[in-house]
């Protein structure tokens, strides 16, 4: 993967995402006449000492990041060790019934999990009937204002912890056995609902033990009585985010993931502490995220960007073949017949084939995909009169001179890539694997002045590290495997 980016691109993504926004202003699909799906619209500021509870909830964020991540991961491989990944149809309507007999009972599991994020998310105001802010009035109030003071909790509260916290529970579970699974069961949402839930209790937490203890010291100098000083739906927010962040390891992206979906630019600050805090704790027991982790259970090859090279290896010492490897599969420039090119792709799985000038010049010319290949001979053999398996097949700009009895030959210049990626073999590994970094490639070959190196040729004193080499490698994405497979 290369994340190399033009600037042609950059405008382009610029231009696609204005249109993006204006359609979507245009439909209105919240009802609200805003483009974030959570906007959220609180009447008190955060406070100094706020900071401990949201370095809390990061905490917690890192270690369900950890847990999940292990504990889905061991699913994934028992699903794919076991009888039960070959029913994937059963999987699902398993997992869905279980989903519905368990969480129906519970109003908060009932909801959509983006219903469900929301009511984390909003602040309790006058009007809302919501349990979550049913908390007991102070009966010498004499009007409804928008900025309610910390009040004592009521039994709805009370009672709303409880099925928030069964449901968090319940969500946790569920999250596991869900991704992965054969039907789109998301991660971003579920792992926002957690923390939501998380922090939506712990924020109501706070503020109870702001009002009943408002002569705190922490609590003494931001925290009058009466005034309205905690948001249990900022606490919902900053959880989402840390659980979001234990679980991906994101943390510049995600603070504008959560902000753009949210709008709530002045809480940028708690946002980045729970975030680097989740990561932190995360990377303590693993610095894989889950997406790395289920690259590397499926075997893809992958170079993490953020990992380090610290070994002392050249090209020379991991370049396939090896000694007790059987010899590389090449093309010659022009010596060579249909039958035989077809033969090689057929006893043979790799993506490509460097092509040389002969088996006694080695000097490389070009590297062939096997797919141009395969589909170049197969439309000759129907568009092009007297192409058989006899035909040779000629890679060179001139074709060479063939006796007059000889079946018409077959160019394929124009499939050649003339200007493979080649390092030389004393590269130090450290840089070739950069190269796959930054460039995405998906094979290098390895030369020495340009020259296929002849077997068993040990190079001037140093080349190779004074052992012996052989005739070319390609250095694949793992920096250790044979040529890649199609």
């Amino acid at each position: 993967v290369s994340y190399y980016f033009p600037l042609k691109t950059l405008w382009r993504s610029f231009f696609a995402a204005l249109v993006a926004a204006f359609v979507l202003r245009s439909i209105n699909p919240f009802g609200n006449s805003r483009l974030v799906l959570f906007y959220v619209e609180y009447h008190t500021p955060w406070y100094l000492f706020e900071l401990f509870p949201f370095i809390l909830l990061g905490v917690f964020g890192g270690l369900w990041g950890a847990f999940f991540i292990r504990a889905n991961i061991a699913w994934c491989r028992r699903r794919k060790s076991t009888k039960f990944g070959k029913y994937p149809v059963l999987e699902v309507i398993v997992v869905a019934a279980i989903t519905a007999v368990v969480a129906f009972p519970n109003p908060y599991t009932r909801l959509n999990t983006s219903e469900l994020i929301k009511e984390l998310f909003t602040d309790c105001g006058p009007l809302e009937s919501s349990s979550l802010c049913d908390y007991r009035n102070d009966m010498n109030a004499s009007k409804i204002v928008d900025d309610i003071p910390d009040r004592p909790a009521g039994l709805g509260v009370y009672s709303a912890i409880w099925q928030l916290c069964l449901a968090l529970i319940f969500k946790i579970i569920m999250t596991v056995f869900t991704f992965g699974i054969k039907v789109p069961s998301g991660l971003f949402i579920p792992s926002m609902a957690i923390g939501a839930i998380a922090g939506r209790i712990v924020g109501i937490a706070v503020e109870q033990l702001a009002y009943y203890h408002h002569d705190w010291f922490i609590f003494k100098e931001w925290c009058e009585v009466g005034a309205d000083c905690i948001t249990p739906g900022l606490y919902a927010m900053v959880g989402a985010a840390a659980c979001l962040g234990g679980v991906t390891r994101m943390t510049v992206s995600l603070v504008v993931i959560v902000f753009e979906l949210t709008g709530g630019l002045e809480y940028i600050v708690p946002l980045m502490a729970a975030v680097m805090t989740s990561k932190w704790v995360g990377d303590a027991f693993g610095r894989e995220g889950i997406y790395e982790a289920h690259i590397r259970l499926n075997g893809y090859p992958f170079l993490d960007a953020k990992e380090e090279f610290t070994h002392t290896t050249l090209a020379a010492d991991v370049m396939r073949p090896r000694r007790s490897d059987p010899p590389l599969a090449v093309l010659t420039q022009d010596n060579m017949t249909v039958d035989d090119i077809e033969n090689m792709i057929n006893e043979t799985s790799y993506n490509g084939f460097p092509v040389i000038m002969s088996r006694e010049s080695q000097r490389l010319v070009g590297f062939a995909l096997r797919r141009d290949l395969t589909i170049a001979i197969e439309s000759a053999r129907k568009k092009q009169e007297g192409i058989v398996g006899s035909s040779r097949v000629c890679f060179a700009q001139h074709t060479p001179s063939l006796p007059a009895e000889s079946p018409r030959p077959l160019k394929l210049r124009s499939i050649l890539d003339m200007s493979p990626f080649t390092v030389t073999d004393h590269t130090p590994m450290e840089i070739v694997v950069d190269i796959f970094r930054k460039l995405g490639l998906r094979q290098c070959l390895v030369t020495h002045n340009g020259w296929v190196c002849p077997p068993r040729v040990r190079g001037p004193r140093g080349w190779g590290r004074g052992s012996p080499v052989r005739p070319l490698g390609e250095v694949c994405r793992s920096g250790l495997a044979p040529q890649s497979p199609t």
